[in-house]
């Protein structure tokens, strides 16, 4: 295992950073990375960008949006929340598997004098309120585990920024994005800075693997193809917020896995331009089923024969055909 530095608060400069080092390093070889955002939404893969961000609020306050490769819903980024993010080789079934590849963060932060857990899908919480929510990609065997530690984030900003869907508010038995959502500092024995933090969680995170921390320098030639990344993905509206078509069928459903928002025109009878939201994990690209269907007859039995033989619980997590169905058949 070694580290990478990346001292760039450019939120479009760091996801392309990651997916550059997840794709194209060592493959054999365990990575971390502890990053820092400047005010940012970023949203999952497969969400629909327009309707998870405030954009009024956005525009005014110069808060940048971007989109990752991982699933999962919107989070908000700031100079006061730390992103980790740990690179390995997948040692079994390609699956997300948020319990493995978190023990060493809520270790780590144990040691902090943070007494945390894993709670729900995907988020590590402190008295039962949530500071980090966590991702996963799947690529060839490789696994990308990333995630938030709000340290000392504006957490007015936050709830502000983001457009939160109630029925998701409400699955929390809670009012509000902001009632639900924590700071690490205050539950700190000791009083230390965001740098400070990084430095220490560093160390104890490579202490769970018995290791001490030891630097992966990049090359030129790697800085510089994660500078074409930056430019061509990362910082393209195409990237960042999509084309979202006009819709005249919809549907929307919050399943224990994450939600699905399903939208697409029937024109002549055939299925077009459909699209699928939401911010559910999937080890395959939900764009293949979207190939798949797309000028398909909106019959039920077709789009049966259409998706009998897709892996829909590598698309989506633990859904049935049926319920698939229902969903495009309302």
């Amino acid at each position: 295992m070694k580290y990478l530095v990346n001292n760039s608060n450019d939120p479009r400069y760091n996801l392309a950073f990651e997916e550059y080092c997840f794709k194209s390093l060592d493959l054999k070889e365990d990575y971390v990375i502890l990053w820092i955002n400047g005010p940012a939404i970023i949203v999952g893969k497969n969400q629909n960008t327009i309707e998870e961000v405030n954009q009024d609020y956005v525009d005014e306050n110069g808060i940048k949006v971007v989109r990752r490769v991982t699933g999962g819903g919107a989070v908000y980024h700031d100079l006061g929340n730390l992103n980790f993010s740990i690179i390995s080789m997948s040692t079994g079934a390609e699956k997300i598997d948020f319990k493995k590849y978190n023990i060493p963060i809520v270790k780590s932060l144990e040691k902090l004098g943070i007494n945390c857990e894993l709670s729900g899908r995907n988020d590590i919480t402190i008295d039962e309120k949530k500071f980090s929510g966590i991702a996963q990609s799947v690529w060839k065997q490789r696994v990308l585990n990333h995630g938030t530690l709000l340290f000392d984030t504006e957490l007015d900003v936050l709830s502000k920024a983001l457009n939160v869907k109630q029925d998701k508010i409400e699955s929390k038995g809670v009012k509000s994005v902001k009632s639900r959502v924590t700071n690490i500092k205050p539950y700190l024995e000791e009083d230390i800075d965001i740098f400070k933090f990084r430095d220490v969680l560093l160390k104890n995170i490579f202490a769970m693997e018995g290791l001490e921390p030891e630097e992966y320098k990049l090359s030129q030639e790697d800085l510089d193809n994660i500078q074409k990344l930056f430019e061509e993905k990362y910082s393209t509206w195409e990237w960042n917020y999509g084309e979202s078509p006009k819709s005249n069928y919809k549907n929307y459903k919050r399943f224990p896995f994450g939600s699905i928002d399903i939208r697409f025109n029937v024109v002549n009878g055939l299925i077009e331009e459909i699209k699928i939201y939401g911010d559910f994990f999937g080890t395959e690209d939900v764009k293949l089923l979207e190939d798949k269907l797309n000028k398909v007859r909106y019959d039920k039995k077709e789009v049966q024969n259409v998706i009998k033989d897709q892996p829909l619980q590598k698309y989506f997590g633990n859904i049935s055909e049926e319920e698939f169905i229902n969903l495009m058949f309302q």
